[in-house]
């Protein structure tokens, strides 16, 4: 969450809405935000983490379900389940002022907010149940990271 609203915030410094898109995933599993751009139209996302798969994407998707997708196949478990179960719809965080980006208060009540707001959901109880599990060579690559811990 950090990362995002600090990509958030240059965003809107350089003249772009400051939005954030949540990726929620069940509970066994750690959800992600990004921060959400567009450029000509089509949306990308700046993302940053230790694995290889959970970050930026290029603005070439034309909706935010088509971007949030790109990152279903990489969400899953060292068993090979699959987790990401729904998006949020675009979070603008204009509606908190232009002080959040510099306040010396905890940004919770943004956070709160964030995880309350609606989301979308990509599977349903049916799918569920037929979708493919990641395989070995998946489960692998899924586990490449930048740094050592």
């Amino acid at each position: 969450m950090e990362g995002a609203l600090f990509a958030a915030a240059a965003l809107w410094y350089n003249g772009e809405p400051p939005l954030l898109l949540n990726l929620r995933t069940t509970d066994d599993d750690c959800g992600h935000v990004v921060a959400l751009f567009k450029r000509d139209g089509r949306w990308g996302a700046v993302s940053k983490t230790n694995h290889a798969v959970l970050r930026y994407r290029d603005p070439v998707y034309k909706s935010i379900r088509e971007l949030a997708m790109s990152y279903f196949n990489e969400y899953f478990l060292d068993s090979g389940k699959k987790t990401m179960r729904s998006y949020s719809k675009p979070f603008n965080l204009t509606k908190y002022g232009g002080d959040w980006p510099i306040s010396k208060k905890n940004l919770w009540k943004i956070f709160d907010d964030f995880m309350a707001s609606p989301h979308v959901s990509v599977v349903d109880k049916k799918l569920i149940r037929r979708l493919r599990p990641a395989d070995q060579i998946e489960i692998k690559a899924g586990k490449l990271t930048e740094w050592k811990k």
